[in-house]
């Protein structure tokens, strides 16, 4: 996505659609109404990610109490989510984003560098969205621990 194009602060966040781990589509107009957290990261079942993921778990609770709903996405499939989200009993739901629709909408598709070789990734990035769709605040290449804190602790004072 060109800058241009970019999700912006203070922009409205495009419809968009996606299959979550249970196999269903998901409508984010249809959240509506309450502050939305939506995190990229870049596969199911790795260290960083299972870090990640328990750590928007066990604050779950806090953000449902702030009229907030959080969604993970990354670029695995369904069955890959399901198997993680039962594993680590994750009370949200997980975007399977296999075309890439919503990364690149969000423009968190990078080149990074692995062993050496370059290849295009998700840089780690989270979006926080306003109950009328407005993006709020996002966070890019972002550092595991803690994080969910600093979005709670964000989303407290908004």
């Amino acid at each position: 996505m060109s800058e241009k194009h970019r999700i912006t602060i203070g922009t409205r966040i495009p419809s968009l659609k996606g299959v979550t781990d249970d196999g269903n589509l998901l409508e984010l107009d249809k959240l509506a109404g309450q502050w939305i957290v939506i995190y990229f990261y870049p596969r199911d079942a790795t260290p960083g990610c299972t870090t990640e993921a328990g750590e928007f778990r066990d604050l779950y609770a806090k953000f449902r109490k702030r009229n907030c709903e959080i969604l993970g996405v990354s670029r695995d499939t369904a069955a890959s989510h399901a198997r993680f989200r039962q594993k680590q009993v994750l009370p949200f739901r997980l975007i399977a984003d296999t075309d890439e629709t919503w990364c690149k909408a969000f423009d968190v598709i990078h080149e990074k560098v692995l062993y050496g070789k370059r290849h295009l990734g998700v840089v780690r990035s989270t979006f926080l969205i306003d109950p009328d769709g407005t993006l709020h605040a996002e966070w890019r290449g972002v550092k595991v621990a803690g994080h969910a804190a600093t979005v709670l602790a964000h989303l407290a004072a908004a």
